[in-house]
């Protein structure tokens, strides 16, 4: 009985350790832009260290005084958004050329607590932090939608 209660126990614990791996950081070298409307584009990398002639002739543009001064500044924003290792260290430049893995379509959590709690389900929704919580939200509203829907044809058909 100790031996069973023993491996038991073992067991449970083994089951509620878990490793997670950080998100991949996203690399300025591999997000790439249109420039210009040749349709060329250029990597994050390369924008943060090209000469403005270059980009006038990548482009197929002239720029004035004016746009050269702002394209100056623009980039020196943005190679101290790129960090050494050649990662991107911006959360807004992230989050704006991060791929949007399972954060559309269908999202049953979502929608089952709209569905069933209602209201409160979909301010549970709006709690819970993470990257789908746009997607949960809305599905949220959804199921709150079909279920007021189903419960207003209930009681006008009673």
């Amino acid at each position: 009985m100790i031996f069973l209660f023993t491996a038991v126990l073992i067991l449970a614990n083994s089951f509620g350790t878990s490793t997670t791996f950080p998100p991949r950081k996203l690399k300025a070298n591999e997000v790439y832009i249109p420039i210009g409307e040749t349709g060329k584009k250029i990597s994050l990398m390369e924008l943060s260290t090209i000469k403005a002639n270059d980009l006038q002739l990548l482009a197929g543009k002239k720029m004035n005084f004016a746009e050269k001064v702002l394209f100056k500044i623009s980039q020196r924003r943005l190679r101290s958004s790129i960090a050494p290792d050649g990662t991107i260290d911006n959360k807004r430049l992230e989050k704006l050329f991060k791929k949007k893995d399972g954060e559309t379509g269908f999202h049953a959590g979502g929608f089952f607590l709209g569905l069933f709690l209602w209201i409160i389900g979909v301010l549970i929704a709006y709690l819970i932090n993470d990257e789908k919580k746009a997607n949960r939200v809305k599905w949220a509203w959804i199921g709150f939608a079909v279920s007021f829907v189903l419960w207003l044809i209930f009681v006008l058909a009673a």
